[in-house]
């Protein structure tokens, strides 16, 4: 009785050992599917009209635990060269250096550092680097709907605005002609990853 009492004991232990290092399970990991997001943008022409446009070549990956915002994370990066403002003599000024010098400054990027809950999201913190200067920007993230489409596959998605003064990162010219806030819309479903057998 003595030995199998020893038996059960140390059995106990190891299992709480090897339960105690096993990884912490983390949330849900998920890429961005950019046939159903996009990356868009408005600025003033002469405070008469607005000039749009958009971005056609970006990529993106979040994580979300539902349970614990802190451990949610976001990262996305935009190629700036792909700059599309239905105006290919305009978008070619837009690539040089007067504006976004994409052979300088070939990436727009943002990093979360820090994500709180938010009504209908997350307000995230994060880095944002752009014509090669970074600052941090927060933006609230609203959404979080899940589906299933195709069968099999596992989507949430989210939605942000927000405005920049392209100023603060050193695309000043013409301002005046042009204005210096741009308003930004970011729309992006996410394809839940599988996890490793």
């Amino acid at each position: 009785m003595h030995k199998r009492f020893l038996g059960f004991v140390f059995a106990g232990v190891f299992y709480s050992v090897i339960g105690a290092a096993a990884p912490v399970v983390a949330g849900d990991e998920y890429t961005v599917d950019p046939v159903h997001s996009g990356v868009n943008f408005k600025i003033s022409h002469l405070g008469l009209s607005w000039i749009q446009g958009r971005f056609d070549d970006f990529s993106a990956d979040f994580t979300i635990d539902p349970d614990d915002p802190g451990k949610c994370s976001f990262e996305m990066k935009i190629k700036a060269e792909s700059i599309d403002t239905n105006n290919p003599k305009r978008d070619g000024h837009l690539r040089s250096p007067d504006f976004f010098n994409v052979k300088q400054f070939p990436a727009i990027t943002f990093k979360s550092t820090a994500i709180k809950a938010a009504k209908d999201g997350y307000e995230v913190t994060g880095d944002f680097t752009l014509h090669g200067v970074t600052k941090p920007v927060t933006l609230t993230l609203e959404g979080g709907k899940k589906a299933e489409f195709p069968k099999g596959v596992q989507r949430t998605g989210y939605s942000t605005d927000l405005t920049l003064k392209r100023s603060d990162f050193g695309m000043d010219k013409f301002v005046g002609m042009l204005g210096d806030d741009v308003h930004i819309a970011v729309s992006f479903e996410g394809t839940k990853k599988k996890a490793d057998n």
